[in-house]
């Protein structure tokens, strides 16, 4: 019986991405099949920080660890 190959960038979350837009944009792209783009960014008063709103619909940011998460604010 053989054994299941996962590729190491499959087991990926979005907090273990490095914190710029490049390496956002791939690992949308990777998690969406296909591209996806930066919008525009706005600054969150909530927040307090800039926030990407991205063309899957969601918005990201990085946080006070400098880990990317989603805004839905």
């Amino acid at each position: 019986m053989s054994s299941a190959f996962i590729r190491e960038s499959e087991n990926e979350q979005l907090k273990d991405i490095t914190p710029n837009m490049a390496s956002l944009l791939i690992f949308l792209k990777r998690e969406y099949g296909g591209p996806v783009r930066e919008l525009h960014t706005r600054f969150s008063e909530k927040h307090q920080k800039d926030v990407h709103e991205m063309s899957d619909g969601l918005g990201y940011m990085l946080n006070d660890q400098n880990h990317w998460q989603v805004v839905l604010d």
